[in-house]
């Protein structure tokens, strides 16, 4: 049985893409994958426990949970910060806690994601293959587009895209 350590499974987070602005959602996924890997998703779920009144005594273990929450939220900040490209880092990196930043991102971009959306459909039903170009390099071309519906969980009908597609071919 092989052991990983968090330094082994560090050098492999840099493989996550930057998030740019563009594709949320797979980057939201991907980053999603990330903290539940490092154990600390749950501050995004779980609200911090609140300290305790002046006159009120807390128990040695409630407050190590309140401190290990402390930790893993300053930890699950930095990977979500560190997925970012620099523009975006220098426009969030003042947010005090995971949870907040979470959901900025999701508020900008679920917004933006859904503009996207309506962009890649009408892309589909308005493109236009020509003569000069290969069909298979216009084919890849639609297919693309139509890789871009399955990753946004958009379904479109197999007649609907042959039809489309056989009314796109140019008359040659």
């Amino acid at each position: 049985m092989a052991f990983v350590t968090l330094k082994d499974m560090g050098s492999d987070f840099h493989r996550l893409e930057r998030f740019d602005g563009e594709d949320f959602v797979r980057w939201q996924r991907k980053m999603h994958f990330l903290l539940v890997t490092v154990k600390v998703y749950y501050v995004i779920l779980n609200p911090r426990r609140p300290e305790p009144g002046k006159n009120e005594e807390e128990s040695v273990a409630k407050t190590h949970e309140r401190l290990r929450w402390d930790q893993d939220d300053e930890i699950c900040r930095g990977h979500i910060l560190n997925g970012m490209s620099n523009t975006l880092f220098d426009a969030y990196h003042t947010v005090k806690t995971a949870k907040e930043l979470w959901n900025q991102l999701e508020r900008r971009y679920i917004i933006e994601d859904a503009t996207s959306k309506r962009f890649i459909i009408s892309n589909f039903f308005y493109y236009k293959m020509v003569d000069g170009r290969s069909v298979m390099e216009q084919f890849n071309g639609i297919k693309s587009i139509l890789d871009r519906y399955s990753q946004r969980k958009l379904v479109l009908d197999e007649f609907i895209v042959v039809t489309s597609i056989i009314d796109k071919l140019p008359p040659s």
